[in-house]
């Protein structure tokens, strides 16, 4: 049976990754830090708080050693932060703790899955990691930061495939709560939100699940933004 690991999986697009490859027999290694079950055999989920970088090593590595192989990672868990003006952002409340989730804690699981038998690895990024949007500063910054992440560790894991993909915008609280709250006269890009394709977080995991059957086409380190394909 084949072996897939989804971090941020107790929701939105975790969530619909890990139903749709359970639903299809693979067996499925869950990380959140809240519980969820699918009711399922196959689902194994591992109650962790990936924002504690420097114990990820101590806590999940020897768990990873005993897997040995992984047919498919999405590296998916993540914080968007606050909407502000860059100038407003304080480094060590606003930044910091973006970048320990989105990137910090992403360098220390690929540390370990650099030691099994990893096949392709899917990091979910954004399009905010080029567009450079008003009012998505440490969002963007951890996500150009991850695309480039990724790049590094595919001229080091030389046997696994490693993409960095944005997978377009998913309906979810977070994405609710921008449109409802955040003024779209000062943050244009809430009324691009609006305006724009929003997708269930089912329907975005079926794209990523297409996009992953076709691996072969695309070269590892790349960022791909599923939007243009």
């Amino acid at each position: 049976m084949k072996k897939l690991l989804v971090t941020g999986c107790s929701s939105g697009l975790g969530k619909a990754l890990c139903k749709l490859y359970l639903d299809e027999g693979w067996i499925v290694y869950g990380i959140s830090r809240n519980e969820i079950d699918f009711n399922n055999k196959n689902f194994l989920h591992i109650k962790y708080d990936l924002s504690h970088t420097k114990d990820i090593k101590h806590d999940l590595e020897g768990i990873f050693l005993k897997i040995k192989d992984l047919d498919l990672v999405f590296l998916g868990a993540g914080v968007l932060g606050e909407i502000k003006e860059m100038t407003s952002l304080d480094t060590e409340k606003d930044i910091k703790p973006v970048l320990e989730l989105n990137l910090f804690a992403n360098k220390e699981l690929l540390d370990i899955l650099a030691k099994i038998n990893t096949k392709l690895v899917i990091a979910i990024s954004s399009g905010a990691a080029v567009n450079g949007s008003k009012g998505w500063g440490a969002y963007s910054l951890s996500k150009v930061s991850l695309n480039m992440l990724i790049k590094l560790y595919a001229k080091e894991m030389t046997t696994s495939k490693l993409l960095a993909v944005a997978p377009g915008v998913i309906r979810t609280p977070m994405i609710e709560k921008i449109i409802k709250e955040v003024d779209d006269e000062k943050f244009p890009s809430a009324k691009t939100l609006k305006q724009g394709e929003i997708q269930t977080p089912l329907n975005a995991a079926v794209r990523l699940q297409k996009l992953a059957e076709r691996q072969e086409e695309f070269e590892s380190g790349k960022f791909i933004d599923v939007r243009d394909l």
